[in-house]
């Protein structure tokens, strides 16, 4: 078992003979996709559209193949030039036949025989979904032409600031008492059992933001204006709306899970007020103790260790999760540890074309890092559950997107807890779950009530870095209540989250509340209903590419849009803060 992971299975390099093999191919590819858009006919409507979803097919694959290879490759080290450049490379052809497809989005939305045509061919069929939201997103198409011209300015538009936010963040180098670390290694000192040494990485921690601040509030403003001008010519009344629209979900679930994080998170202040107290601090807890560590589980994990202990635990949940973790470590599918240049953070990413993926991680051994390798892991495991989907029917939405990944989180866990009789241990998992979970209730909720002022806001003026602090701070003062000492917050936390950098995905953080508190319904139904669940689970995740959020939660029994599933998902943790209490009354 390697500490890096082999990408040798899509390519060694880019001087494989199969790099240079598939860019010839990819533009013969692009050549018979735009010859095919430029003979569209009327006469034979089914197997035109059944012609063009298999071009696509193959067109897709391909690119989507050699993309991932280029992103894997910069992730792991962000100065890769090669990579950077076979990026724009790839985007430029791929941009070739983006009128083309448009062209045949408004073919398959005119068809007035379509739902005939689904019904009586079996190839279709497995596409109805697809083929019923290409006519319906054919209205927030533009003409080809402008699709076109749109795409190919987002490569030195959107992406490209996206890529220098990247880049900064990697690549900056923090002082902590004179020794240069990685943002990735300085926030990773936020769990150190030493109070003095957390203290001291937060510190280094802003004083390695000041140094990009301005670069990449560049960055922000330009990737949010792109995107709210680009809804304002699709027809989206904002860029939020754009992104429930995509993700498939309705603004009633959205509506019902804020309003059940918005009741519930007093008792989550209660957590992080206990813990302040516990650590000496009277007027709640200061942002670089967050998370501390509670209680006595020292407990360090070498990769191996971390190896074994996931296959045992998930082997009682599905065997064929335990195999796949075994696969994923054997085969080096895992980048483990921070290093100069690599991006920070944690990433599943899935090589459909192969029925693999890979996970990047910046392993430190502690138990949390343990739970991020469940947690990416879950995406894997979700990625197998579509794997033998249709080739155009793999890619699930963002809400549902963290489902798996959270689930498995809170399977590791609850069996961590379970399996321990030491109450300083206990105290340990707890609280670490707890901590977890307060990130999912309060510091997601931050970052939604920050982009949400951001875009309002750049509608009519560019923010500065100190602006852009200032509305952090807010952000954070709301969601955080009398939990944290408001004098020492964290005012750079946009700076570091890519989830921001994004001009086709904006939005992306109410997805990790959805799919945590989802998944946290999900695991008490599996407590409940034991192996029986498992089957529905593994259909859920199966037709997570095929239907709304709404419709997949229906296949386990579920009600997105009713704000008591969200309670009742929320009061599971009940329990556990009581049990917090206790406990460290008790320490």
């Amino acid at each position: 078992m390697r500490d890096t992971w082999s990408l040798d299975v899509l390519y060694t390099g880019f001087d494989d003979k199969r790099w240079s093999e598939d860019l010839k191919k990819l533009d013969d590819c692009v050549e018979k996709f735009l010859s095919f858009a430029a003979k569209l006919s009327d006469e034979n409507e089914k197997e035109t559209i059944k012609e063009g979803l298999k071009l696509l097919e193959e067109l897709e694959g391909l690119s989507a193949q050699m993309m991932i290879f280029c992103e894997l490759r910069g992730a792991a080290d962000t100065r890769d030039k090669d990579s950077m450049s076979y990026e724009g490379v790839l985007s430029q052809k791929r941009n070739r036949t983006r009128a083309a497809e448009t062209k045949f989005a408004e073919y398959v939305a005119a068809r007035k025989n379509l739902e005939q045509d689904i019904k009586e061919d079996a190839f279709l069929t497995s596409y109805a979904y697809l083929l019923r939201n290409m006519a319906e997103d054919n209205r927030h198409l533009l003409s080809g032409d402008v699709e076109e011209a749109l795409a190919k300015m987002d490569i030195s538009g959107g992406a490209a600031w996206s890529s220098l936010q990247g880049y900064l963040t990697s690549s900056v180098e923090a002082d902590l008492g004179g020794k240069k670390l990685t943002l990735s290694e300085v926030r990773n000192l936020a769990y150190s059992p030493s109070r003095e040494e957390r203290k001291a990485a937060y510190e280094a921690e802003l004083a390695c933001y000041d140094k990009i601040k301005d670069s990449v509030a560049y960055a922000l403003n330009s990737i949010k204006m792109q995107d709210i001008s680009e809804c304002e010519l699709r027809g989206f009344a904002s860029p939020l709306a754009k992104t429930l629209y995509y993700a498939r979900m309705k603004e009633e679930t959205l509506n019902a899970l804020l309003e059940a994080m918005t009741e519930y998170m007093p008792q989550f202040w209660r957590y992080l007020r206990l813990k302040a107290e516990k650590l000496g601090y009277a007027d709640g807890l200061p942002w670089y103790e967050l998370f501390a560590p509670l209680g006595k589980s020292t407990k360090r994990y070498t990769t191996e260790e971390a190896r074994d202990c996931l296959i045992t635990v998930f082997s009682s949940f599905s065997p064929d999760m335990a195999e796949m973790m075994k696969r994923a470590f054997a085969e080096d599918w895992i980048d483990f540890y921070p290093r100069n240049g690599k991006v920070g953070g944690a990433f599943c990413e899935a090589l459909n074309s192969k029925k693999e993926f890979r996970v990047l991680t910046n392993f430190s051994g502690s138990f949390s890092d343990l739970v991020t390798l469940a947690h990416e892991l879950g995406h894997g495991y979700h990625d197998f559950m579509v794997h033998d989907n249709e080739p155009l029917n793999m890619e699930y939405s963002m809400p549902v997107a963290e489902t798996a990944s959270t689930f498995n989180e809170n399977v590791i866990t609850g069996y961590a807890i379970d399996h321990t009789g030491d109450e300083e241990e206990k105290l340990a998992l707890i609280e670490s779950q707890l901590s977890d979970t307060a990130q999912i209730m309060c510091d997601i909720y931050s970052r939604f009530l920050f982009e949400s002022e951001v875009v309002e806001r750049r509608r009519e003026s560019f923010l500065f870095a100190d602006e852009l602090n200032e509305i952090m701070l807010d952000a954070q003062k709301k969601a955080y209540g009398n939990g944290l000492d408001e004098n020492c917050l964290h005012p750079y936390m946009w700076v570091c989250k890519s989830h921001y950098y994004s001009a086709d995905l904006g939005f992306y953080n109410y997805p990790y509340a959805f799919g945590g508190l989802f998944a946290r319904g999900l695991y008490a139904k599996y407590k409940k209903e034991g192996s029986a669940f498992v089957e529905n689970y593994k259909k859920m995740l199966k037709n997570t590419p095929v239907m709304s959020v709404e419709d997949v939660a229906k296949i386990c029994g579920i009600d997105l849009t009713d704000k008591e599933f969200w309670m009742m998902s929320l009061h599971s943790y009940d329990a556990e803060i009581d049990e917090f209490e206790q406990l460290i009354k008790n320490a």
